[in-house]
């Protein structure tokens, strides 16, 4: 009986300590986000969309299955989902400025979490929506990865930053148009583009949303992204231009030029110079859903005393990743961070 009386008091104790928890973190979020109103409050012109975006942000916190317009009207206590959809589509609001407000708290909440010594990465990357229909701005049928292959829908660009062992989060995004569609001044007008929109690659939104990033105080340690960024040449320009460190996925047939003016495609670099096991390095790249994911790695000069060839090897299937990179002076190599 003691026992089960000792064991009744301990669970006891379980769960209001679980639920002391529980409410000093939802305190820390009501903080987070009156603090974060603040900052955007002269965003909004009048009081009803800023009352409206507060409701729509604590939705989209929220552990909502689903997200649409009447799941999110039910979650915040709406009749109907028309206050949304006017705070999306027509109430006036300095869009760009909140994203840059919520940048700026972002990047400060993250660098104050962050432990000392912790890299600082933005990550460049795309995500695709599936989309039904031809009337929404930059449908088409194209490759997402959502949909594993080429399907209807839409693709938008994100800047992510990353503190290693801290967190992460998006800090700004646009979304990908076209060219045919900017062209076609009967498709824009449909779909609602604007009159001065002109046709950005996918690189060239990145160099957008860094300028945005940039101007909001942003620092990195390095850029990363997969092969739509590193084979675009402006990017790259750009960010040698800032002094910005980067780790770019390339395709085996760049082209690099190596010592005595030597110029070889990746995959010729690692079919002649790491023949021998020796030239390979085994490091992690962090843990997996299947337990740690190591790799073999391999680090090439070029001729410029500023860019490299990181090379990854898959240590089963040997399938090759090639990364053009950035090291500045003073800025860490990207081999150093191992």
């Amino acid at each position: 009986m003691r026992a089960a009386a000792h064991d009744h008091v301990c669970v006891k104790r379980t769960r209001s300590g679980a639920a002391a928890v529980l409410i000093v973190e939802a305190r820390r979020v009501q903080r987070h986000l009156d603090q974060l109103m603040i900052a955007i409050a002269s965003l909004f012109p009048r009081i009803e969309p800023r009352l409206q975006a507060r409701k729509y942000l604590l939705a989209l916190l929220s552990d909502l299955p689903k997200r649409n317009g009447w799941t999110i009207a039910e979650w915040v206590g709406d009749r109907q989902p028309d206050a949304t959809q006017r705070l999306l589509n027509h109430a006036r609001w300095d869009t760009l400025g909140v994203m840059s407000a919520i940048r700026r708290f972002v990047v400060a909440g993250l660098d104050r979490a962050a432990r000392p010594g912790g890299l600082a990465i933005g990550a460049l990357d795309e995500s695709g929506q599936e989309k039904k229909g031809s009337a929404t701005a930059g449908v088409k049928r194209q490759h997402m990865g959502c949909a594993g292959g080429i399907d209807n829908g839409i693709n938008t660009v994100h800047l992510a930053y990353v503190r290693a062992g801290s967190g992460h989060a998006l800090i700004a995004s646009r979304q990908w148009i076209p060219a045919e569609q900017v062209a076609d001044p009967v498709a824009a007008v449909t779909m609602g583009l604007p009159l001065d929109v002109a046709f950005r690659t996918k690189g060239e939104l990145a160099i957008d949303l860094l300028t945005d990033a940039y101007a909001d105080g942003m620092s990195v340690d390095f850029i990363a992204g997969d092969e739509v960024y590193g084979a675009c040449t402006s990017l790259r320009h750009f960010l040698q231009e800032h002094a910005q460190a980067y780790v770019l996925r390339v395709r085996s047939s760049f082209t690099l030029t190596l010592g005595a003016g030597t110029a070889m495609t990746c995959a010729d670099v690692a079919a002649k110079h790491l023949k021998q096991k020796r030239k390979w390095t085994i490091r992690s790249a962090g843990a997996g859903s299947k337990g740690e994911r190591t790799y073999a790695w391999a680090w090439i000069a070029t001729a410029s005393p500023v860019h490299h060839l990181l090379i990854r090897k898959h240590r089963k299937t040997g399938e090759l990743a090639f990364h053009y990179c950035l090291s500045p002076p003073a800025s860490p190599s990207p081999c150093h961070a191992w």
